[in-house]
């Protein structure tokens, strides 16, 4: 292994673990969960949602994202509620108490990144941006789902 890619795997790390602490935090701050987290924001930013557009929103398969809206549900800080034109269409709501828990939760994502990443020329970003995707394909193991359910492969020939 060389030294590159030594510091590629080192940088992957360093990013692992930051997101760990960062997600040790929220939970220690609020109770909740970086993913509970994630899908109230979601469910904020994107009301009426299905639990399939939500998945979609936050990079979460749709069993995942069903399970932790259980969850967030039997904390009373969401309510479901099937589609009239459309039963098997599930669409979340945020209710009151949800509402609370968003306000005081931390940021899901780690807000000093934000501003800096934000800061940074366009051109810089889409080349993190491009570059991490592609590190995201390279991880991926071959036959595993992505979050919406389709393989690799299948969402390269769409």
């Amino acid at each position: 292994m060389d030294s590159i890619t030594q510091a590629v795997l080192g940088a992957i790390r360093l990013i692992i673990r930051s997101s760990d602490l960062h997600s040790s935090d929220i939970r220690r701050n609020s109770g909740l969960s970086s993913p509970q987290v994630l899908l109230l924001k979601a469910v904020v930013d994107f009301p009426e949602a299905t639990t399939g557009q939500l998945a979609h929103k936050i990079s979460l398969s749709h069993a995942t994202t069903t399970t932790v809206l259980n969850r967030l549900e039997s904390l009373g800080f969401i309510s479901r509620y099937r589609s009239q034109a459309d039963r098997r269409r599930v669409h979340v709501n945020l209710t009151a108490p949800g509402r609370d828990a968003m306000d005081a939760a931390p940021s899901p994502m780690q807000q000093h990144f934000v501003d800096r990443f934000e800061g940074l020329l366009p051109h810089e970003r889409t080349s993190i941006l491009s570059a991490l995707q592609h590190v995201a394909d390279m991880m991926k193991l071959p036959g595993i789902g992505e979050p919406d359910g389709d393989t690799a492969e299948q969402r390269h020939e769409s």
